[in-house]
C-alpha cells in the first residue's frame, strides 16, 4: 500500500513540475513514506531520517518530509527538533497528498508544513499513479482505503481513517490503461481489500468485491489478477467462486490468521474463532483446489500462554501455509490493546516462540515447493535473476518465485517451466520450448 501511495505522490509532484532524482544526494526534496504497524518500522524510519540530516551540510536548503501513517501518528513529536535531535520540514498524512505542492511553498520559506487531516472520502480515484516499478510488468491498483475492523493491536484505523471504496469505473479505466501500456499483472490493494463496497449514487446497485474482481479479470484473459490483503471474515464463498470462474485470477490468497488460539483472537478483536478460520480454509480447498495460502502471525500477544502458542503451531501445520509473515508482538501506543491488554509476555518467550514459528514455516514452505518439483508451471517473467545474469525470474499463479535460464525472454513473457529443484523460498527449473 505504501508503494502504491508513493506512486500517487510521484504523480502529484511531477504534475507540478518536480522531477524524480536518481539518488537522495541529488534531491532537493526527500519524502519518506512510512508505516506505523510495528515499532521496528518506525525505528527504521527514524534511523533513516538521522542519516539524511548529513546531506544538509552540502545542501542547507534541502527539504525532508515524513508522509503516511507515521506522520499521522507522531505528528507533534516529528516537529519537535529538540526531542528528535533533527529537523523535519514537512509532516503529511495519507489523505493529504494532493496538498503537497501548497505545503512545499510553506516549507521553502522555512515554515513547518503540516497536513494530517483524515478524510472520509479521499480515494485519489482521479489521480493516475506514476509507475516506478522496474520492468513495467506488474502494477498495484488501490481500490479502497482505510479500515474499520479495529483489531486491538492495530493503529491503521487511526492513521488511515474510515473505509471508503473507490468508484469502480475509475478502477477499470486505470487497469485498461495499464493493459494498453503493456502491463500483464495487477494487484488490487486495500487495508481490507475484500470489504470493498461501492454504493454509488442513490438508486445505483451496490457493487462488492466479487463483482469487481470479475470485472477486472474479464478485461483480458492474459491479465493476471491478484489482491491483498483479505480479512477472513470477508472471504466469502461468492468471492472464491468468482476466482474459480476466471483462470487468470491467481490461485493465491493471503489470509492473515495472527493466532491459532480463539482466546487470543478474542483479545485481538479479530472477529473470528480458530474454528471459523479453519472453516474458511476448508472453503478455499473445496472451491479452489490447489490454491496457495499465505498468512500473517503475531507471536507473544498479551496473555498468550504456551498452550495458545501450541495452538498456533498446530493450526499452521494443519493449514500447510505456503508462506508467512511472522513477527513478535509490538505494542503500539494509543491502541485498545495498550489500554486494555498489558504487554505481559517476556521478550525471551516472544523470541523463542517466533523462532519456533519460523522454523515450522520453513519446513512447510520447503514441503510445498518440493511438491512442485516435476510439475510444469506458467511463469510471468519479471526480469533478470538477482543472483545470475544468465537466468531470469518471475512468479507463477501461486505467487512462488521461479528462476530458470534465460533463452532470450523479455519481461512480460509467459513461459512454461518444468520445475527441477527448489529451496524453501524459490523454485528452479527449465523453460519448455513449444
Amino acid at each position: 500500500m505504501n508503494f502504491s501511495d508513493s506512486e500517487i505522490v510521484t504523480s502529484v509532484m511531477t504534475s507540478h513540475d518536480y522531477q524524480n532524482a536518481d539518488s537522495a544526494g541529488e534531491a532537493d526534496v526527500i519524502f519518506l513514506n512510512t508505516c506505523s504497524i510495528r515499532d521496528h518500522a518506525e525505528q527504521r524510519v527514524l534511523n533513516r531520517l538521522r542519516e539524511l540530516q548529513s546531506l544538509r551540510r552540502s545542501k542547507p536548503e534541502l527539504i525532508i518530509g515524513v508522509l503516511g501513517c507515521m506522520a499521522e501518528r507522531l505528528k507533534e513529536s516529528l516537529l519537535e527538533e529538540d526531542t528528535l535531535g533533527m529537523r523535519i520540514d514537512m509532516v503529511v498524512g495519507p489523505d493529504a497528498y494532493r496538498d503537497l505542492p501548497r505545503l512545499m511553498l510553506d516549507a521553502e520559506t522555512g515554515q513547518k508544513a503540516v497536513n494530517v487531516l483524515l478524510s472520509a472520502e479521499e480515494t485519489y480515484a482521479d489521480i493516475t499513479p506514476v509507475r516506478v516499478a522496474a520492468g513495467g510488468v506488474s502494477a498495484f491498483v488501490s481500490i479502497m482505503r482505510g479500515c474499520e475492523n479495529f483489531c486491538s493491536y492495530c493503529v491503521v484505523p487511526y492513521t488511515r481513517g474510515k473505509e471508503r471504496s473507490r468508484n469502480p469505473e475509475s478502477i477499470l479505466s486505470e487497469i485498461r490503461q495499464l493493459l494498453r501500456d503493456g502491463y500483464r499483472e495487477v494487484t488490487l490493494l486495500g487495508q481490507n481489500v475484500n470489504s470493498y463496497r461501492w454504493r454509488g449514487e442513490a438508486g445505483d446497485a451496490s457493487r462488492d468485491f466479487p463483482w469487481l474482481l470479475e470485472q477486472v479479470a474479464g478485461l483480458d484473459p492474459s491479465l493476471r489478477v491478484r489482491f491483498a490483503t483479505s480479512h477472513p471474515k470477508d472471504l466469502s464463498d461468492e468471492l472464491l467462486k468468482a476466482m474459480a470462474r476466471f483462470p487468470n485470477c491467481c490461485r493465491s490468497i493471503h489470509l492473515p490468521v495472527q493466532s491459532g488460539s480463539t482466546e487470543v483472537l478474542l483479545r485481538m478483536n479479530r472477529k473470528y474463532t480458530r474454528e471459523e478460520y479453519m472453516e474458511r480454509i476448508g472453503a478455499v480447498r473445496r472451491i479452489l483446489p490447489g490454491c496457495a495460502l499465505s498468512t500473517d502471525i503475531i507471536c507473544g500477544f498479551s496473555g498468550e500462554t504456551e498452550e495458545d502458542h501450541r495452538q498456533t503451531l498446530s493450526l499452521m501445520a494443519w493449514a500447510g501455509f505456503d508462506f508467512a509473515f511472522m513477527f513478535k508482538y509490538s505494542e503500539r501506543p494509543g491502541t485498545p490493546a495498550e489500554k486494555k491488554h498489558p504487554d505481559d509476555v517476556p521478550e525471551a518467550d516472544k523470541a523463542r516462540r517466533l523462532e519456533e514459528v519460523i522454523r515450522l514455516q520453513q519446513q512447510l514452505s520447503l514441503r510445498s515447493n518440493q511438491e512442485d518439483v516435476g510439475k510444469v508451471v506458467e511463469v510471468l517473467v519479471e526480469g533478470p535473476s538477482r543472483r545470475s545474469a544468465s537466468h531470469v525470474s518471475g512468479r507463477n499463479s501461486h505467487n512462488k518465485v521461479v528462476v530458470f535460464p534465460d533463452l532470450g525472454f523479455r519481461p512480460g513473457d509467459y513461459v512454461r517451466v518444468e520445475v527441477t529443484s527448489c529451496s524453501s523460498a524459490t523454485l528452479k527449473g527449465e523453460a519448455l520450448q513449444d
